[in-house]
């Protein structure tokens, strides 16, 4: 079997991620497609194992083997948990359904831990980017302070929201370049202290339910081998 086909014919869960699922698409804005699919369990039984991920077969398109995805999610990958929260769905089989199910079962304390260390690193590319051309990528810029905003709201309400549309024109201005480094480097600052401001009262708990997605994981490979 091969890659493209995992993808056609096994994907239990697609949707559409990116500015557009975000709130935040402009014209000019691509259409990032992201999958989870299953590959079959005998697939499993050889000694060349299907693929973790496959990129394709449409332009920005990237997919996720079911068990590597749900691994991702229980680290609290910012990427993943937001791919389970897509407003735009392309594709959703009954499996795909059960996957949606255990969403709030991935939220968890490490969720800080995993978001603020990707917003780190993003925060010190900008930086490099100012100290060698002057300014930041302003389009990284602007998908950076929505990963913060995200960040606080999910410590604050045990919720993930991805929908950055109440901060859209803000957001905008500073893809826009209309916002100086110092007031978005301001902005950063202040999201990063209301977070862990946050982290103190949060209702999320310390660790994800684990037993809840591996007997989820379980019974899907299971029935997949019959």
């Amino acid at each position: 079997m091969n890659d493209q086909t995992l993808i056609t014919d096994h994907t239990v869960y697609a949707c559409v991620m990116g500015s557009r699922a975000f709130g935040l698409a402009t014209e000019a804005s691509d259409t990032d497609r992201r999958g989870v699919y299953l590959a079959p369990t005998p697939l499993f039984w050889s000694f060349e194992k299907p693929p973790t991920h496959v990129e394709g077969p449409l332009p920005e398109q990237f997919s996720w083997e079911l068990e590597r995805f749900l691994e991702l999610a229980l680290k609290a990958n910012p990427n993943i948990l937001e791919c389970l929260h897509s407003p735009l769905v392309d594709r959703l089989t009954p499996v795909g359904e059960e996957l949606l199910s255990l969403r709030e079962a991935f939220l968890s304390r490490r969720a800080h831990i995993s978001f603020t260390r990707y917003a780190l690193a993003q925060r010190g590319k900008l930086e490099a980017d100012v100290r060698i051309h002057g300014a930041p990528r302003w389009k990284h810029a602007m998908h950076l302070l929505r990963l913060l905003i995200s960040c606080r709201d999910l410590l604050r309400t045990g919720r993930l929201t991805i929908d950055a549309g109440p901060h859209r024109e803000a957001l905008l201005a500073v893809r826009r370049g209309e916002r100086s480094w110092q007031e978005v480097d301001a902005w950063m600052t202040r999201l990063t202290t209301e977070t862990e401001a946050a982290l103190t009262l949060t209702p999320l708990p310390e660790t994800p339910d684990h037993a809840r997605v591996a007997d989820f994981l379980l019974r899907t490979r299971r029935s997949s081998a019959l």
